[in-house]
């Protein structure tokens, strides 16, 4: 083993529980999320402080959410989530910063993170956040989502037609992926939609992971994005 990297045991019994990594290199921070992973019921199968190790300890133990900090001796916490991302099973990240800077935040989104939360966050914020994650939703400290869909409205403004594209010239979504669709780019979580469709959280995922695959897209994110460019979403 690594020195640095500390890697659990295997899983219990019954229904696995989610599979987390945590990446930051300040010892006692991460020493402090893990615990409050692993209180919380989570699988914590990997701690690490640098980034290099991180991509090759995921590769390892593959992990299904990674907790991220973006400021890591080695390595840019950007590009630890690109090279995640590229994995041939990528984890879903979480950045968990210090920072709330702009920058930083559309930086860690276009290189495939999930979600953005700041380190102020309570832990219950906290653990809420990692749950989303895993269940495949965007979360964003408040105030950093209209951020997000700000910045892909403005990137879809500078493509001349860009919303008023043929949805058919694409792949065909069904009037209920496209439903689905535009609540996503709401911002509703699959809780949310699932109650306004009267449908189960189950139902939800399928349709969203159903309307990934058909536009080949990785995330939540991504959708929101290509929501916006197909003129989808109503975000005013």
């Amino acid at each position: 083993m690594e020195q640095g990297v500390s890697v659990a045991g295997g899983e219990g019994a019954g229904r696995p529980p989610v599979r987390v990594m945590v990446v930051d290199d300040h010892p006692m921070w991460r020493e402090a999320v893990a615990r409050d992973l692993t209180e919380a019921g989570y699988e914590v199968v990997a701690e690490t402080g640098e980034g290099r190790q991180a991509l090759r300890v995921a590769a390892a133990v593959r992990p299904e959410v990674v907790v991220l900090d973006l400021r890591l001796p080695d390595l840019p916490g950007v590009e630890v989530a690109r090279g995640l991302g590229a994995s041939s099973a990528p984890p879903r990240v979480l950045v968990l910063s210090a920072s709330a800077e702009e920058a930083d935040v559309l930086e860690a989104v276009k290189a495939g993170a999930s979600g953005y939360l700041v380190k102020s966050a309570g832990r219950e914020e906290f653990l809420d956040a990692v749950r989303r994650t895993a269940e495949g939703d965007a979360v964003f400290t408040p105030g950093l989502a209209g951020l997000v869909l700000g910045e892909y409205r403005r990137l879809a403004h500078r493509q001349p037609g860009a919303q008023e594209e043929d949805q058919e010239d694409g792949p065909r979504l069904t009037e209920r992926e496209t439903e689905v669709l535009r609540m996503v780019a709401k911002g509703l979580s699959y809780r949310q939609i699932a109650e306004r469709l009267v449908l189960s959280h189950r139902t939800v995922q399928n349709h969203v992971q159903n309307t990934l695959s058909k536009l080949q897209l990785h995330n939540r994110v991504e959708l929101v994005r290509y929501a916006i460019e197909k003129g989808l979403a109503d975000l005013d």
